[in-house]
């Protein structure tokens, strides 16, 4: 509610309604000095009619499973969706409309995930909204095939999403947009702001797409020339749309941005920047919006609480829930785990006796065919677990034995066929993530994780489980030259806050880091996996189980010199010098570390029992950019990787060119000893 309620109580017809999203933000707008009053004032109408008609969500339980998704794709537009939630019922005070855009309020600049109840995902860079609502109507589409009865339709929403002409210029809209279409996500209803504006002006000299011709060559039902102003043409629209059975929906809205603005509507001034106290006072007197700054009469709230309609509709669907449980008790059991993000209760017990016992079949293979080695372990533990990979599925090796391919016409499974959209791929695993009852992975070669480098970031940023799987991890992939060969891409993906990142050294290794990975729910994993293959490390049970340390001692020795420190397919290298070496008389620890983030988040002690300070003389050894081991090395010791870009040809010639052979790794031992 307000701070000092109006006692107002004239029924407001729904273009005063919309006026109080339109007062509301362009008053917090105003009183931040910053944000962007147009497009809210602008798809004002189509709100109201969306929220106060359609919407299915409960104000009181954010989180109920069977809720419509709403995304503001066209994030930049953030007080409208905190209009709506305030005034619908959800937590979200007027002091916290008065904050907008201040330090710690719940109304930052942006939709974020996790900071204000009733946002689905955090928006703002464009299309990625719009591109993780793929996922979530994804989701719906799966989960309603393997858990829905003939009686029982315990999931069953829609998905709906707000564009503008920035989103739809983005190249991951078309991404995103390709695979909605192939899938025929007909739940999925995308309303587009077409006001003919972005921030340089009016956009016909830089977007003169067709668009309803392209969505419709996506495979989208498409409906066109929709007056976003008339509440009964967005109604009529939005029925059509949610009756159509075989496609996602767009629907065209024409607006006027910054509508009811008499000198700002219907251009640039009023996107992106305060409309200014005169032309908010002249936007008052047309609008008829009598009432000062930040007071909204006690029936408008009237007039747009949801929350008896939302607790009823929850309740009904709980009644259903219980007879669904009833008749399928263990599918409705299987349900709530899974929503609730709970792994089976034997899952402890049950891996670790699969890493033992992986631990004593050695196998030399690349670490990618380890990680599809790991997914035929778990993945019968795991039937929550969805994804797949961006047209590199034989490469990838992320079809495992109970994979299954999710096709337009049979969602049941639990594999997807990405095709080449790394960004859109990215996007849509972290809508199946929101949505709940996944835990999703994604493929691509760790090079093109650059085409979804911003999809990425959004994923650590929202704190989300997302399993990143990026094989083809350094020169080791050979031929295909440096245009494939990550050099930089490992070192980056460590420098994103709170991304984890593992690069195993075998089997072994590979199999802890999907085991963590599965673990984490708050925030995604990097796995990096080699093409070539790798020798498989003996360990002691000791060994086996500081793995998940993310830092280890794998060769040992009394009173060591120096420290050899390695990750991934450059361990065996480590390995083989230090043995050749302490044959010789010298003394030398390995330490494999395949997550530098993991093992930074043990304790000082275990960390300084691994890598003991004293012990100043240190090789580290990677195939990549050296620049952040030189913390690990010390002022006395040397890293061993690649700064330059690689080259085309077979993989053991070009260890051998870099410098990164047991050979090299023993000489720089030898000169440190020697110094």
């Amino acid at each position: 509610m307000n701070d000092e309620p109006s006692t107002d109580k004239h029924s407001p017809t729904r273009r005063e309604k919309a006026n109080a999203i339109r007062a509301l933000s362009m008053d917090a707008v105003q009183s931040a000095n910053s944000g962007h009053p147009g497009m809210p004032m602008g798809m004002a109408d189509i709100a109201e009619v969306l929220w106060c008609d359609f919407l299915k969500h409960n104000p009181e339980n954010p989180n109920w499973c069977d809720r419509d998704r709403f995304v503001l794709s066209n994030g930049h537009g953030s007080m409208l969706l905190y209009a709506l939630l305030h005034l619908t019922g959800y937590d979200l005070p007027m002091n916290e409309i008065r904050n907008f855009r201040q330090l710690h309020s719940r109304t930052p600049g942006h939709p974020e995930y996790g900071v204000t109840p009733g946002v689905e995902t955090t928006t703002g860079p464009l299309a990625q909204g719009l591109s993780n609502s793929v996922g979530m109507a994804l989701a719906e589409k799966v989960l309603a095939a393997q858990f829905n009865r003939p009686s029982h339709k315990i999931v069953d929403h829609f998905t709906y999403v707000f564009v503008g002409d920035g989103c739809l210029m983005e190249g991951v809209s078309h991404e995103a947009a390709s695979l909605a279409g192939t899938l025929r996500l007909n739940k999925l209803i995308v309303l587009y702001d077409d006001n003919n504006i972005s921030i340089d002006g009016g956009v016909a000299g830089w977007f003169s797409d067709d668009t309803p011709q392209r969505f419709r060559a996506y495979g989208w039902h498409v409906i066109e020339d929709v007056d976003g102003h008339d509440p009964k043409q967005v109604a009529s629209a939005v029925e059509a749309a949610r009756a159509e059975l075989q496609k996602p929906s767009m629907i065209c809205c024409k607006t006027v941005i910054g509508w009811g603005s008499p000198n700002k509507k219907a251009t640039a001034q009023a996107h992106g920047a305060p409309l200014g106290e005169d032309e908010i006072a002249k936007t008052r007197q047309i609008l008829g919006w009598h009432y000062p700054p930040f007071e909204i009469p006690d029936s408008f709230y009237t007039a747009f609480d949801c929350v008896d309609r939302g607790r009823q509709q929850e309740a009904k669907w709980k009644e259903n829930f219980e007879s669904y449980r009833a008749e399928y008790p263990d599918m409705a059991t299987e349900f709530v785990r899974r929503i609730n993000g709970q792994l089976p209760g034997n899952w402890e017990e049950t891996t670790q006796a699969a890493i033992v016992e992986l631990s004593q079949s050695p196998a030399e293979v690349a670490t990618r065919k380890s990680s599809q080695i790991a997914l035929d372990t778990f993945g019968p533990e795991l039937p929550e677990i969805i994804g797949g990979s961006a047209d590199l599925t034989g490469s990838n090796l992320t079809y495992w034995k109970g994979s299954k391919a999710i096709t337009s016409t049979d969602a049941s499974g639990n594999y997807i066929y990405f095709g080449v959209r790394e960004f859109g791929m990215t996007c849509a695993a972290s809508g199946l993530a929101l949505h709940g009852g996944f835990i999703p992975y994604s493929a691509t070669f760790l090079m093109f994780s650059e085409y979804a480098r911003n999809a990425v970031r959004m994923a650590t940023l929202m704190g989300i489980q997302s399993i990143l799987v990026y094989t083809h991890d350094s020169i080791g992939l050979g031929e295909d030259g440096p245009t494939h060969q990550a050099v930089e891409q490992a070192a980056t993906l460590r420098l994103i806050p709170d991304m984890s990142v593992w690069r195993p050294c075998d089997t072994v290794e590979t199999a802890v880091a999907w085991k963590a990975a599965i673990e984490r729910r708050d925030g995604p994993t990097s796995l990096l996996l080699s093409r070539q293959n790798v020798p498989q490390q003996s360990r002691t049970s000791t060994q086996l189980d500081a793995i998940r340390c993310g830092g280890y001692v794998l060769v040992d020795c009394d009173n060591p010199q120096v420290l050899l420190i390695a990750t991934g397919s450059e361990v065996g290298l480590a390995v083989n010098a230090a043995t050749a070496l302490n044959h010789r008389g010298f003394s030398v620890r390995v330490v494999s570390m395949p997550s530098v983030d993991v093992f930074e988040k043990q304790s000082a002690e275990y960390q300084e029992s691994v890598l003991p300070p004293t012990i100043r003389k240190r090789v580290v050894v990677e195939a990549g950019v050296t620049a952040l081991w030189a913390k690990y090395a010390g002022p006395e010791g040397r890293v061993l990787g690649i700064d330059t870009f690689g080259e085309s040809a077979p993989g053991a010639a070009l260890y051998k060119h870099f410098h990164l052979t047991t050979e090299a790794v023993e000489k720089v031992v030898r000169e440190l000893l020697e110094q």
